[in-house]
């Protein structure tokens, strides 16, 4: 009895153990961030209460979607993140799942049931979902990944804002240009925090194959273009004084960082923006208009 009991514990230690590894695959974190802003820019285009029986659908595709992504990016880099202290203990690279291609059918099961539901919500859904897939997983480790990548993290706010809309128009148009200079800003940030070993590991794109001057002068005009994309949303979009004073103090915030930055040049400086890009700055941004929307009506 007591040795089934602790085979019994063993076998579900290890499913729970098995679970986490998928999980951790599909990148929780990033897929939350990025499913939050496709359910924002849906609640943006619904004016602040979009229909909850398309909102819903919306968060499962755009949440099914963004993992499927993750994890498909994650096999693909596999081989380069095996090389890099910053990733070597990811679940693919330290074999924690083996083979790797054992994630395939998870990842592209989730895929084809996104697009599904994206095809049922509206065409120009299915096709922003189509499109983001597609861009997230060709050109990896190039220079040019950063920039489909900018596209690829527009899909969840296309797939959001589309599925109550129907359209496009400037306001998409925005959003979109937010996360595509938003996104450089974002990685490039943390490949200039570990520059070594990126380099180490033959990762030699930009930013790492340019000088930290470069480098520097493209964040900071990065962030500058971000900050008057933010303010452009506040006329185009009819948000009120609420979204327009956080668009501010987050913009300003971004560009200091970025001037810290090229006053100090270390490590440790483009660690801070990068941290500050992510979950602070574009999860507050998206926060702030749909408060700002809510608001509105309720007031």
């Amino acid at each position: 009895m007591v040795v089934e009991k602790v085979e019994e514990e063993e076998l579900v230690s290890n499913a729970v153990a098995t679970v986490k590894n998928y999980v951790e695959v599909m990148k929780p974190k990033e897929t939350i961030l990025l499913a939050f802003i496709g359910i924002c820019a849906a609640i943006v285009a619904g004016k602040g209460f979009p229909p909850s029986n398309l909102l819903l659908i919306t968060a499962v595709a755009v949440i099914l979607g963004s993992a499927g992504c993750n994890g498909l990016t994650n096999y693909l880099d596999r081989e380069v993140d095996a090389l890099m202290r910053r990733t070597k203990h990811r679940a693919l690279p330290s074999k924690r799942i083996d083979p790797p291609e054992k994630v395939l059918p998870y990842a592209i099961g989730l895929l084809i049931i996104a697009l599904a539901l994206a095809w049922y919500l509206h065409p120009l859904c299915f096709l922003s979902g189509a499109l983001g897939i597609t861009t997230a997983v060709v050109g990896r480790k190039r220079s040019i990944t950063h920039i489909l990548g900018g596209i690829s993290g527009s899909a969840p706010v296309l797939v959001g804002y589309t599925a109550i809309s129907h359209k496009l128009d400037l306001t998409i148009g925005l959003l979109c240009l937010l996360i595509l200079s938003w996104t450089p800003i974002h990685v490039w940030s943390l490949m200039t925090a570990y520059r070594d070993d990126f380099f180490q590991a033959g990762v030699v794109i930009f930013p790492i194959n340019r000088g930290i001057e470069t480098t520097i002068r493209t964040l900071l005009a990065l962030s500058i273009l971000l900050y008057a994309t933010t303010i452009g949303l506040y006329f185009v979009g009819k948000f009120s004084m609420l979204y327009l004073i956080i668009a501010n103090v987050l913009g300003i915030l971004m560009f200091l960082s970025n001037v810290y930055l090229s006053r100090r040049r270390g490590e440790r400086d483009a660690w801070r923006v990068y941290k500050i890009s992510a979950y602070p700055y574009l999860g507050l941004i998206f926060l702030g208009m749909c408060v700002d929307l809510w608001l509105q009506v309720l007031l």
